[in-house]
């Protein structure tokens, strides 16, 4: 770490914005890889590469074939795939997680981060969030969190064969945690003389934690730390809160770091946060044999010197032959259900679905990663019916959709559908636009609405072509995890509904970057 006098460098925090929880990250050399959550989405558990633990690049999705992600047509939101684990371990990648709506627990491997990544290995194991961790003669154990009843609700481990899924020693309880409820997200680390046990507490909302105990073996028995919790913002007005659901990483000098996941809620009490749980990155000192961190701050001191990467490019030509690998769907993307091939340079999708409302739909998108953001499409939906939607689920998106010569709004908000405005559009391609905005730059005309701008915390804007004055601005809440529920974040995409549209390309960024299409 630079000394406190030195001319240092800073990172700002979240080092991944946007729907991006439950991190996971391991060292090789000197490259960290880390993976996510990503619940009802596919392709599944994206992938990251990092120089610095800063800078993170997307580098594939590790499951990204439907042999390794068998969702159902009609698995519910915020569903699916839950905190992934991985490690690198005899020459190996190795990814653990949990399929909630159909599986179980199971494993993959690939010999490269890129993958490609091996068939799923299930475990006849029960709970969530499964980790792994080797000993010195070999033995692989598996934490994870067990069901939760009158007998145990805490983390248990089981040693395990990964090779072949065989449970070789039943699960044992480990440590309930320190009273708080939902002791989960457990990951083991053998440090010195000790193992330690990181987990989460409290649940994923504004209690969250972080704690941690140790002991001599796997088997126990562990000795909580006594600062527990290790990480808390819980009850504080600090900007960043929800912490917790923490992974450690050791740098090649020693150091150790811990990524995390962590809101940004914004607006009137009791805020709210409209992108998701987000990846945050804090430093971890070590004293008297336990660790000691946080808080976690919007801008930290960077570890060591910082190695950029080439960022990825906010706009999507639709000139790959794959999809990139940011770009995600509900649930499966089926064959015949899109191209890249039916018009040069275009995405192709056709209808799978009638309605956003209910699974089932043709969609792909990406996760909002900017508090303020531009989205814009070119979409050519000739005789059919699509648009561009920032979503939630299926009970909570907004809609920018084209048919019948004509542009409207729709807002779904629980039981409620409405179309918000309309407006005739010429045939033929149009541009379409979202944008997001923080509530306190918001006005509707030369008017704000006091109370209302100061309560939200964004709004959304829709605009059709290049007409400077939305057709609808809407209150950014409705699309937030406080009204919405569940453990996702915004996702902003195209969609088909009847028939085929065509888009030319899509162009996700900040709201005020230079040179927009």
């Amino acid at each position: 770490m630079n000394s406190p006098n030195s001319d240092a460098s800073f990172y700002d925090n979240p080092v991944i914005p946007g729907f991006h929880p439950d991190p996971s990250v391991c060292r090789v050399g000197e490259d960290y890889y880390l993976v996510c959550s990503s619940f009802e989405y596919f392709p599944g558990v994206p992938i990251f590469h990092s120089r610095d633990l800063v800078h993170w690049r997307q580098i594939g999705n590790v499951l990204d074939r439907p042999a390794q992600l068998p969702l159902p047509a009609d698995a519910m939101a915020s569903d699916g795939i839950y905190a992934p684990t991985i490690r690198h371990h005899g020459g190996r990648f190795w990814m653990i997680t949990t399929n909630v709506s159909q599986g179980g627990n199971f494993v993959v491997t690939a010999e490269r981060p890129e993958g490609p990544w091996s068939d799923p290995v299930w475990l006849s194991l029960p709970g969530i969030d499964p980790d792994l961790a080797w000993d010195d003669d070999g033995n692989c154990w598996c934490a994870f969190a067990g069901a939760h009843g009158p007998d145990f609700s805490g983390v248990q481990i089981a040693r395990i064969d990964p090779e072949s899924g065989k449970v070789l020693e039943d699960p044992f309880p480990a440590w309930a945690g320190t009273g708080l409820q939902w002791p989960e997200a457990p990951h083991l680390y053998r440090v010195g003389e000790w193992w330690y046990l990181l987990i989460a507490e409290g649940g994923t909302e504004r209690g969250h934690t972080v704690a941690m105990a140790r002991a001599r073996s796997p088997r126990g028995p562990w000795e909580s730390a006594p600062t527990n919790p290790i990480l808390s913002h819980r009850s504080t007005d600090h900007p960043v809160q929800s912490t917790g659901h923490a992974d450690l990483v050791t740098t090649p000098d020693g150091e150790s770091w811990m990524v995390l996941l962590a809101t940004r809620p914004a607006g009137y009490s009791p805020k709210f946060h409209v992108l998701g749980r987000e990846t945050f990155l804090t430093p971890v000192q070590w004293e008297d044999g336990w660790p000691r961190v946080g808080p976690v701050n919007l801008r930290e001191r960077a570890p060591g010197a910082l190695r950029p990467q080439e960022p990825a490019p906010q706009r999507d030509d639709f000139d790959a032959p794959e999809l990139e690998p940011r770009l995600i769907s509900l649930r499966s993307r089926p064959n015949g259900s899109w191209s890249l091939t039916e018009r040069q340079g275009w995405l192709a999708l056709h209808a799978t679905g009638g309605t956003l409302d209910q699974p089932g739909c043709t969609f792909v998108g990406r996760r909002q990663q900017h508090p303020e953001s531009r989205t814009a499409v070119l979409l050519d939906h000739g005789a059919g019916r699509a648009g561009l939607s920032v979503r939630l689920d299926e009970g909570h998106h907004y809609d920018l959709e084209v048919a019948d010569g004509q542009a409207s709004v729709i807002a779904r908000i629980g039981p409620l559908r409405q179309v918000v405005a309309t407006r005739t559009v010429p045939a033929g391609p149009v541009v379409l636009v979202i944008t997001t905005r923080s509530a306190r730059k918001w006005s509707v005309g030369k008017e704000r609405l006091s109370g209302l701008h100061v309560a939200a915390p964004d709004f959304v804007a829709f605009h059709v072509g290049p007409d400077p004055e939305p057709l609808a601005e809407l209150d950014g809440r409705y699309l937030s995890t406080e009204v919405a529920t569940g453990f996702t974040g915004r996702v902003i995409g195209m969609y088909v509904t009847e028939g085929t549209a065509w888009f030319d390309w899509f162009d996700h960024g900040p709201l005020d970057a230079p040179g927009r299409s």
